[in-house]
């Protein structure tokens, strides 16, 4: 499958991917700590994953902290979940800096198919400047691969 990655304006990159597995599945895998450190992380940007915490649901919360051999130090990506609609719709703030997107993630499923959207809406154009230059939009290609691998595990 292909991932298409598009700029759409100063302040909002959009995700989108057809995947050959049901909503369901692609839900579970973006709301379950355990599903979410087995393909998140790209193995290419030598990451590790030390915890992960998920508590998905309107005014939850979730924390993800990684080791990264050229970092002293650990670093956290935490946020808390805006709206919550079971197998269909997940929204989530990034907290962890002030630059940080509103994240929507939609399924859409159809015949055993399931569309994803996944929009980061940037505070501001440097922001999303920042997020491009450092690679972050490179990523999901790796990471939706990944999520390839798990789903057909998924019942």
């Amino acid at each position: 499958m292909q991932t298409r990655i598009e700029r759409v304006s100063d302040v909002e990159l959009v995700v989108r991917r057809r995947f050959d597995a049901s909503a369901a599945q692609l839900f579970r895998a973006w709301t379950s700590a355990p599903l979410m450190m087995r393909w998140w992380v790209p193995a290419s940007f030598g990451i590790t994953v030390l915890s992960a915490e998920m508590d998905a649901r309107p005014d939850g919360g979730y924390r993800f902290v990684f080791a990264h051999p050229a970092a002293e130090q650990p670093m956290a990506f935490f946020g808390r979940y805006l709206e919550y609609i079971p197998d269909r719709r997940l929204v989530w703030s990034n907290d962890e800096s002030p630059d940080g997107a509103i994240t929507t993630l939609i399924l859409t499923e159809q015949g055993g198919r399931t569309d994803l959207v996944l929009r980061d809406l940037y505070p501001a154009k440097a922001a999303l400047d920042a997020a491009i230059e450092q690679g972050g939009p490179a990523a999901f290609d790796e990471q939706f691969a990944a999520l390839d691998a798990l789903l057909p595990t998924l019942s």
